[in-house]
């Protein structure tokens, strides 16, 4: 009986179906498939939640990582249940996803140090810039080598007893599996990749050794970082402990095969059927990131431009920004607001798709209007805090379709800084595939992210559920036989029979967002002198 006749309850029943979970900034995603076909959805679950901003850091409890997974999974067993009328006892295979970079550091009994860093902290700056001058590429404020060499320089309490570090995603799979690894996405994040060996660079640690043996004696790089994987391995199996972490019922039994912990880049690549050389892809959330596959490296290290690599061990360009589509969202809210008091029955989804269309009318420069998105730094930008602001001059034309279309634009605006050093580069792209939130209203902020990178742009159906999705396709990957690789896997067994929403980049467009892309270089002075007034 073939996948496509298989009904989904024996597909669940039997085993068969694969699980990818992704913990993202706003929320846990649970997302079964079929394994043998995971472009068939059996069953999603999610789970809200919100990182707090705590003693200085942006941080998660460890504790509220747990709730999450568990009742994200659970309201995907729900669903099981409900739709298909069977339980999950086992799994073809399962993998865990989640934000990349950040600071996770243990002692030797796996007792957290310190709160939980994430990817938004921007603390890191003396820190990532004697990185970047001392390993010759561009090391992030956000990458997890510079979170630890800043708590070194900073003369951290906690230094000495530091057994081991790793991502939010490394964390998960270690307590569901007991082994310490990651997938080679994740893992550039963390610390570069030697594409040849597919492991750290050996030349790079040893520099890093060298360079904090007085300040802290006995800090070998190698032995705290996770060993690193690539798309296809095992990366070990649910223990009896972990199922009943992700599974309080028990229902789950252990012995659940798992793929490579990854990171929301790299499972945003894989759920756009971009791991190849010339494509890319955009993912657009609380953060907003573009990656690009590249055929050779770079001329020269960028300051915009992190050097990280596709699951399956292929030199990526990523640009990416703290900051996306929060700002945004919290300005339709705002209209939201003003609908429900005004009479209104418009639900969320309708809000948001009624001012999208609407900004379909504004000039295409957003009629003078600038609008920056920025919550949190932005080291692309140079902005070491996040003040998120409206600006318009008097002669500045301000209608509602201008006002959404300048919010749009300031989603892609540090996006398109970043981007605009990878072109001069002279790095081609045949497409660019997006996903995230933002795009679920056709036709809108696809079109001006064309017009921003003034490439094609293409969203997929299976595009909408995201990185949860990303992670189950790595799932059955693993568990699969054929021995394909992974850009073959996907374009021959995921990505087949699947139609992409393509956009051309309008004539208008392009140089109307130029345009906007001058004004709000030069308006960064404005953000510059907001966070200097303002504490």
């Amino acid at each position: 009986m073939s996948a496509a006749t298989t009904s989904a309850a024996e597909v669940i029943s039997s085993g068969r179906a694969a699980l990818g979970i992704e913990l993202g900034s706003t929320r846990i995603k649970a997302c079964l498939v079929d394994a043998d076909d995971p472009t068939r959805v059996l069953a999603t679950g999610s789970h809200a939640w919100e990182n707090r901003y705590r003693d200085g850091n942006w941080t998660y409890a460890l504790d509220d990582v747990w709730t999450g997974l568990q009742s994200a999974y659970a309201a995907l067993t729900a669903e099981v249940q409900r739709v298909h009328g069977v339980a999950i006892e086992t799994l073809a295979a399962a993998g865990v996803s989640a934000m990349m970079h950040g600071y996770l550091a243990f002692d030797a009994d796996g007792e957290l140090l310190v709160p939980f860093r994430t990817w938004r902290n921007t603390s890191t700056e003396r820190a990532a810039g004697v990185l970047s001058e001392l390993l010759g590429t561009n090391i992030p404020l956000r990458w997890s080598i510079a979170h630890l060499y800043q708590a070194v320089l900073d003369e951290e309490d906690h230094i000495p007893d530091v057994a081991s570090f790793t991502t939010l995603a490394g964390y998960v799979h270690e307590k569901l599996t007991g082994r310490r690894v990651l997938g080679i996405g994740d893992a550039s994040g963390m610390f570069p990749i030697d594409v040849a060996t597919n492991d750290y660079d050996a030349e790079m640690m040893a520099k890093f050794d060298r360079l904090v043996a007085e300040r802290a004696p006995g800090l070998e790089l190698r032995s705290l970082l996770p060993d690193v994987l690539v798309a296809g391995a095992s990366a070990g199996e649910l223990t009896t402990e972990g199922a009943g972490l992700l599974d309080p019922s028990g229902a789950l039994r252990p012995g659940v095969l798992f793929c490579p912990p990854e990171g929301d880049a790299g499972t945003g690549m894989v759920a756009t059927n971009s791991v190849a050389p010339r494509t890319g892809n955009v993912s657009a959330g609380t953060s907003i990131f573009a990656m690009v596959v590249l055929e050779q490296p770079l001329d020269s290290a960028h300051d915009e431009l992190d050097l990280v690599t596709t699951p399956a061990g292929d030199l990526v360009a990523m640009v990416h920004c703290n900051n996306g589509a929060s700002e945004l969202a919290a300005w339709v809210g705002l209209f939201e607001r003003f609908a429900a008091i005004a009479g209104g029955t418009l639900d969320p989804d309708e809000v948001f798709e009624a001012l999208f269309v609407e900004s379909l009318d504004g000039a295409p420069d957003a009629g003078g209007l600038l609008a920056y998105n920025h919550l949190a730094g932005e080291p692309i930008a140079g902005l070491p805090e996040g003040r998120p602001l409206f600006v318009r001059t008097p002669d500045s034309r301000l209608t509602l379709a201008n006002f959404m279309r300048a919010q749009l634009y300031g989603v892609f605006g540090t996006l398109a800084l970043g981007m605009r050093v990878l072109a001069d580069e002279g790095v081609q792209l045949d497409r660019m595939y997006a996903h995230g939130g933002v795009f679920r209203t056709a036709g809108v902020a696809q079109r001006f992210l064309a017009g921003a990178l003034d490439a094609p742009v293409a969203v997929a159906a299976t595009a909408s559920e995201g990185g949860a999705w990303g992670i189950a396709v790595l799932a059955a990957f693993a568990a699969d036989t054929s021995g394909d690789p992974l850009d073959t896997y996907l374009t021959d067994r995921v990505f087949a029979q699947t139609s992409f929403d393509s956009i051309d980049p309008d004539p208008e467009d392009v140089p109307g967002f130029a345009a906007y892309l001058t004004r709000y270089r030069a308006g960064l002075a404005i953000e510059h002198a907001a966070i200097a007034a303002t504490h």
